[in-house]
């Protein structure tokens, strides 16, 4: 099979809807983190961290913020990997589907927080509504990105990704991208993709949603992932899965 082949080009085509759904996640956490009280709704590893933080009695985060993140995330990963499952074995829109239910939890936590708070942020001691509807779309999100399987590109998190990167550097430290198979070029640009995603949303998030206030800074990123679900409903995704039980 030729680097120009079809499946090459499905490859593109999944790395840059991914590389969307990358700073997004970077913009969740910017949200989350700096205005729904130093929680990660994405980032489920800082979550982990915080709460061994406040149950060894230390840090400024108390523990009910993130055990709320970390279990609406582990329920909405677990009800989003059976739902999208029966789809997919059933040849339903498996990948458009876990987008707008993402996109649809995103909405009601941006309403509450619209709701209750306004366009400030919303106050970190009591307000774990708005934190656990986050953190479940994000559960969603994960389960949907490992169905898609585009290694190195699970949309969450950059650690694998730098690693790998760095890696496949020091492996062809002389290797230009037009030096490389067009196989080589796309593993190194999905490792290069995921970081930069990740940094871009942040400062994305920091810059332009942040001083929307939550509520609204979470609607406008609901929209964008219903944007891409839209995409997925008109643009038929790839028929080679690489997920066992795939469509």
């Amino acid at each position: 099979m030729s680097d120009a082949s079809p499946v090459l080009a499905t490859d593109a085509r999944r790395v840059a809807v991914m590389t969307v759904l990358t700073v997004l996640a970077g913009a969740v956490d910017a949200v989350s983190f700096l205005t729904m009280g130093k929680v990660f709704c994405a980032l489920a590893t800082g979550n982990v961290l915080f709460l061994s933080f406040a149950l060894a009695g230390e840090g400024d985060v108390p523990v009910a913020r993130p055990a709320t993140a970390i279990g609406a995330f582990v329920a909405g990963a677990a009800v989003a990997g059976v739902v999208l499952k029966w789809l997919a074995d059933r040849g339903r829109r498996w990948f458009p589907a876990g987008l707008v239910c993402e996109a649809v939890l995103l909405v009601c936590a941006g309403v509450l927080a619209l709701a209750r708070h306004g366009t400030g942020p919303v106050p970190a001691q009591d307000d774990r509504g708005v934190v656990a509807l986050v953190a479940l779309a994000m559960g969603v999100r994960a389960s949907t990105a490992l169905r898609v399987h585009v290694p190195g590109m699970p949309t969450l998190l950059s650690q694998t990704a730098i690693a790998e990167l760095l890696n496949d550097v020091l492996r062809r430290p002389r290797a230009a991208l037009r030096g490389m198979t067009a196989k080589q070029r796309l593993a190194r640009t999905r490792w290069t993709a995921t970081v930069g995603g990740i940094f871009s949303g942040g400062v994305l998030g920091t810059l332009l949603l942040v001083p929307l206030g939550t509520g609204r800074a979470l609607l406008v990123i609901a929209a964008a992932v219903l944007l891409l679900a839209a995409a997925g409903l008109i643009v038929r995704p790839g028929a080679r899965e690489r997920v066992p039980g795939g469509p």
